[in-house]
């Protein structure tokens, strides 16, 4: 039976029972909530924000999650709801006077006492260790009891003044019940944010599309309604008419007789208005008109001979 050497088996040890369900110690639960990191599992040091579902987290642990999303990355899908830096918020923490942290632990002989906490509230007075309801407003990030706020009813933050709402409330390390409501919250809000970039969008593509009608656009008196093959005619007729215009500007303005159009009539230089200098220059010229006598053999007035 295996019981060599005079061993005794008890019942426990042949018959196997039921397993016993495994309890979390609650004080260690608290502890690893309110002293440590959610990402990193590192102690928190500041600056410490908290994520709108009230999780506790080191700013650098939360820079270096944007920046570097692995699916290889422990712990991811706790801060899957985390896009930007502008979904957490920083906190701003009143510190506890009793609390002397590792200062008296050189040596590290020294227990230290895990339920002390680092921080408290500033109007109550009350240990943020776990065994306490805390929250924090959105809007500023001040920290606060939950008794403070329902002793103290008011409409702005106790701390630093800044204006604040219901939903601006968020709790710290809630239940199952209060990070649900919290959700609920952080979805709705993020849904109206959307909403309004894409109302303003539209808006800022009108702005730009639309010119200016006085520079650009013509306006209905300014616009060509004739027809197409009207205007052509009419502009090759004003070309026409406009030609011998020009031409007849050109010659009266220089002296020189130009080309004569098909409808006019051949004059003579001789008999024309022209000084007698000009006149001289063609052979038609009474001085060009020389006998044989005045003029030597070798030598001609013109280019053909006589």
């Amino acid at each position: 039976m295996g019981c060599d050497g005079g061993t005794i088996p008890k019942r426990h040890e042949l018959v196997k029972g039921p397993k016993k369900v495994e309890k979390v110690d609650k004080d260690a639960e608290l502890v690893a909530q309110w002293n440590y990191c959610t990402l990193s599992q590192e102690i928190l040091r500041r600056p410490i924000v908290a994520c709108e579902l009230g999780r506790l987290y080191n700013k650098d642990a939360v820079i270096e999650f944007l920046l570097d999303k692995s699916s290889e990355k422990a712990l991811g899908k706790a801060t899957s709801h985390i896009k930007s830096i502008k979904n957490v918020t920083e906190l701003r923490l009143s510190d506890n006077p009793a609390w002397e942290g590792d200062k008296g632990n050189t040596k590290g002989d020294k227990h230290d006492d895990l339920q002390r906490a680092r921080f408290i509230c500033p109007v109550v007075g009350l240990e943020m260790n776990g065994r306490h309801r805390f929250c924090f407003l959105r809007c500023c990030g001040c920290v606060f009891s939950e008794r403070a706020l329902k002793e103290i009813k008011a409409e702005v933050c106790h701390t630093c003044g800044a204006a604040f709402q219901e939903d601006d409330v968020i709790v710290l390390n809630g239940t199952k019940e209060d990070v649900e409501t919290l959700k609920g919250r952080m979805e709705e809000r993020r849904q109206k944010a959307k909403l309004g970039k894409k109302a303003k969008k539209p808006k800022a593509v009108e702005s730009v599309s639309k010119p200016d009608v006085s520079e650009e656009s013509p306006g209905p008196s300014k616009i060509k309604t004739g027809k197409p093959e009207e205007t052509s005619l009419d502009s090759r007729e004003k070309k026409a008419s406009s030609a011998p215009k020009s031409a007849a500007a050109n010659g009266g303005s220089s002296g020189k007789v130009g080309k004569p159009l098909c409808g006019a009539t051949k004059r003579s230089i001789a008999n024309s208005e022209e000084s007698e200098a000009y006149k001289s220059l063609f052979t038609s010229h009474s001085s060009a008109k020389r006998s044989k006598e005045e003029s030597a053999h070798w030598v001609t007035h013109t280019s053909y001979c006589f």
